[in-house]
């Protein structure tokens, strides 16, 4: 698209009416608020509805299983991010992408409402995966569209429409966690839908006056040779994937165990596959090579973060259903009401980050020990979770506020990469391949969770300590690792700091 076309479509929005800026913020921020209200109440309670028996309202699925799908699904997620920014680059364009992965995320959610099985279940988590992966990277898309590359207002408009994600997701395990616990598991998933659909609502009714034409342009369109070769590909392997799973899954050759393992293997080579292809392209200068070398251990760093800061929804979850006192000073709560803990200190402790590196200008640390003290926090998050095994033992309640304090330290982690990783791919990518590296760095999270499925396997809370202990300090240890090859590190990022 050129950039007088582009012009145009900022043009056309109107410029104020939210805070001081687009009125489409206001639209976006309301449709990613009840879109992550929707995915993290479902997510809250999900782990719980697949382990608990059938007559406390669950599928009575092995706990081992549970946490396992919960962790390949947390990685299908990012994975869909890829096919998402596809479509929207080649097919819908943004604006029509988001809707139509909302309306694919409301079945989903509905499919889970009612009541069902574990086929139910895995249909609803296909609805799920790819809906989140056509809607969550469309819309941030479709808010850099609202600002001019000039408007000294884009990066406050981000950070305010951060607030909306974060704001979701911690009032919806609050809620959606407390209606679980008293009605039931499907009332919750219920509530989960409505969330979606208020959020379609809010988009259809006023995307028209607030956004312009703001994503509705299609960036790079397929032609009509290249929709027929689409078709015939999906064609195809849609026939070769439908005849080796009606054959493999009868014969139980198929089984849960090999697709976890088939993700995992994605999950490795998908990224190596991105990073080989960037760095051997002859659109990639030599400059640009060295910064993919540099952003290869950062890289490492993030998926061994993510793979720790992720077990909040899965081994934490069910250290909160079934290792912590959940009566405490009076008040009864609910095991996935701790999901709210990340973005509460989120919220609370971002502006003060942002505040202490403009503080610190240039004295502040490179990128590369930023993501060393991440990994830091990181592992003294799961050190922090052994103690109470150590001083009291496992068939003991422990105090909610070790596991409070275990999601504090993790997320001083997350506030150290988190952004700081997003900026730094977008200045070490390559100039031809800078959506790609955008679609990696995603996927160090879906690597993160594919390993994810193979370690809770080895979580009992007989071996809590052992299990947390390990992991904690393969974290530290990678962390201090970092910290020494970060100068190195910094010679190949060629003047990136």
């Amino acid at each position: 698209m050129s950039t007088l076309n582009k012009q145009k479509i900022v043009d056309s929005v109107p410029q104020k009416g939210f805070f001081g800026h687009p009125k489409g913020l206001f639209t976006l921020f309301f449709t990613e608020f009840w879109e992550r209200f929707s995915y993290y109440g479902m997510r809250a309670i999900l782990v719980y509805y697949m382990y608990y028996s059938v007559s406390e309202g669950g599928l009575g699925l092995s706990e081992q299983t549970a946490l396992a799908i919960m962790s390949i699904y947390g990685s299908l997620v990012y994975m869909s991010g890829v096919i998402g920014g596809w479509l929207a680059d080649r097919v819908f364009g943004t604006s029509k992408a988001l809707f139509y992965g909302g309306i694919l995320i409301m079945i989903g959610h509905i499919l889970l409402s009612l009541p069902g099985s574990v086929t139910m279940l895995f249909v609803s988590m296909v609805f799920i995966v790819i809906g989140t992966g056509m809607l969550k990277p469309n819309v941030s898309s479709v808010v850099g569209d609202m600002y001019s590359p000039e408007d000294t207002r884009r990066d406050a408009g981000f950070s305010i429409f951060y607030m909306g994600i974060n704001l979701g997701a911690f009032l919806s395990p609050l809620i959606i966690g407390k209606v679980q616990a008293d009605v039931g598991f499907h009332a919750g998933f219920a509530i989960a839908a409505v969330g979606m659909l208020l959020g379609l609502i809010v988009f259809v009714v006023t995307k028209k006056k607030t956004l312009g034409l703001a994503g509705t342009y299609v960036p790079n369109p397929l032609s009509a040779a290249e929709k027929k070769k689409v078709i015939g590909i999906v064609a195809a392997v849609a026939i070769v994937l439908g005849v080796v799973l009606g054959i493999t899954i009868p014969n139980g050759m198929f089984t849960l165990n090999v697709f976890i393992n088939l993700v995992g293997i994605f999950g490795v080579t998908i990224p190596t596959i991105y990073f080989v292809v960037m760095y051997r392209s002859k659109k990639t200068t030599d400059v640009e090579r060295s910064r993919l070398i540099a952003y290869i251990p950062l890289f490492i760093a993030s998926v061994m973060f993510w793979a720790i800061q992720e077990q909040g929804s899965t081994i934490l979850a069910s250290y909160a259903d079934k290792r912590t006192d959940l009566n405490f000073a009076g008040f009864d709560i609910a095991p996935a009401m701790f999901q709210s803990l990340n973005p509460l200190f989120i919220i609370v402790l971002a502006p003060v980050f942002a505040w202490m590196w403009v503080k610190m200008g240039n004295r502040q640390p490179s990128v590369p020990q930023k993501f060393s003290l991440s990994l830091l926090f990181a592992g003294l998050s799961f050190l922090v979770i052994l103690l109470p095994a150590y001083f009291g033992g496992t068939d003991t309640l422990v105090n909610p506020l070790w596991l409070v304090l275990s999601y504090f330290i993790v997320v001083l982690g997350e506030l150290l990469l988190s952004p700081v990783g997003l900026s730094a791919t977008t200045k070490l990518a390559p100039a031809a391949f800078s959506a790609q590296t955008m679609s990696l760095w995603f996927l160090s999270s879906a690597a993160a969770q594919a390993l994810n499925a193979q370690l809770v396997r080895f979580y009992t809370p007989e071996n809590e300590m052992m299990y947390f202990g390990s992991i904690g300090v393969a974290a530290i240890v990678l962390s201090l690792l970092l910290f020494m090859i970060s100068p190195k590190i910094q010679v190949f990022m060629k003047g990136i700091r």
